[in-house]
């Protein structure tokens, strides 16, 4: 991750609490926090359960910026906390927003028929995206939606830890590789997002209108499941 990124992963967290499971996970903190809101309780919790949903209530009353006005709910993130695999898409969608959970319907089912092909339920793996609530009509994110949302996600990464990151779809991988190249020439290497190995690959959405485009997405498969095998993951 760039340096210009690292000096967003502002955290609305109180200082204990974030130095809590940071110390419990072996994380170095990488920053002072200064100025925290009162969206959390500053108690230090017993648990990653209790943080988990301190986040949650947190993203779901969330009004940052626009979006807010126009979401039927937030859609937070779901599946395994402790996932080897983390999977990030660009934003919820018309059936996310009206389900509060990504990657449902078309997408959704195609997005379980990839993870079933490398071996995983989509119960074992975290799936979020890069914003929380929809923007009007499906239209490309805006930097100072992206912004507002990179706290919430950024959190997320650091409780997770995944051995690996798919990044799905050109705003997600632009995000979090801070990069403005195409989809085409980022996609088939190996990435790092904090240290944590990222793949980029097609959006399930895309893949709907291209199936032609499938092969190519089962090659990033593919290296996703060496990769895990090679950090000792199991499925």
């Amino acid at each position: 991750m760039s340096t210009n990124e690292n000096s967003q992963t502002g955290c609305v967290l109180s200082e204990d609490v974030r130095r809590y499971y940071l110390d419990t996970m072996g994380i170095q903190v990488w920053q002072s926090l200064e100025n925290q809101p009162d969206d959390i309780e500053t108690d230090v919790p017993a648990n990653s359960d209790v943080i988990w949903q301190q986040l949650e209530q947190a993203v779901s009353s969330c009004t940052k910026c626009e979006l807010h006005t126009s979401r039927t709910q937030t859609v937070f993130g779901v599946g395994n906390k402790s996932a080897d695999l983390l999977i990030i898409g660009e934003a919820p969608g018309r059936d996310e927003d009206l389900q509060g959970e990504p990657f449902v319907g078309r997408a959704g089912q195609l997005l379980n028929a990839m993870l079933a092909a490398i071996g995983f339920q989509r119960e074992q793996v975290y799936i979020a995206n890069i914003l929380k609530c929809r923007p009007p009509n499906n239209r490309d994110p805006k930097p100072e939606e992206v912004g507002a949302c990179n706290t919430w996600l950024q959190q997320q990464i650091e409780l997770i830890q995944p051995d690996v990151i798919l990044a799905l779809g050109r705003i997600a991988a632009h995000k979090l590789l801070n990069t403005d190249q195409s989809l085409g020439a980022l996609r088939g290497k190996q990435h790092k997002y904090a240290g944590i190995p990222l793949i980029v690959s097609y959006h399930p959405a895309y893949l709907l209108r291209k199936p032609v485009e499938k092969r190519k997405s089962w090659q990033d498969l593919k290296r996703i499941k060496l990769l895990l095998n090679s950090n000792g993951s199991s499925t």
